[in-house]
């Protein structure tokens, strides 16, 4: 009786075993987002499209810029005037959100998250992937 019990079990783990273990890794594939999409720009494209005008195409804040604004930062610099750290967070921030401007003066960088969403009719994925591209472009182009 304990023989015939032990030889269905392996029968049935031999006959279905393969197609649990199948529908596990269809679900894991499900789970796992993108991490880039074939389309999304890339952080050379999205620098010149949006912050060449005002940055310049080398990163240094050479672009033109009219009154009343003033001259944008050396993007080449963050990590030297960080401690030699690039800072990844603060960039995705000032690049989601923009600056805070002092009273009364004009808004000295785009809120791009806002954009994005809005201008470009995108999904809170797709502006993280645009702005992880756009800092990482900017993280790329350190001064040494």
């Amino acid at each position: 009786m304990f023989v015939r019990f032990i030889r269905d079990a392996f029968v049935i783990c031999v006959l279905f075993g393969p197609i649990a273990s199948l529908h596990a890794a269809q679900q894991e594939q499900v789970k796992k987002p993108p991490a880039t999409l074939p389309n999304s720009p890339s952080g050379a494209q999205l620098y010149k499209q949006h912050c060449a005008v005002c940055h310049g195409n080398d990163l240094k804040g050479v672009g033109p810029v009219p009154a009343p604004y003033r001259v944008p930062p050396d993007l080449t610099r963050l990590a030297r005037r960080h401690g030699g750290i690039f800072p990844d967070a603060y960039v995705a921030d000032v690049l989601r959100n923009g600056v805070i401007i002092p009273a009364h003066d004009p808004a000295q960088m785009p809120t791009w998250g806002t954009d994005f969403k809005e201008m470009d009719g995108l999904d809170a994925t797709l502006v993280k992937i645009r702005i992880a591209n756009l800092t990482n472009y900017i993280k790329l182009h350190q001064a040494k």
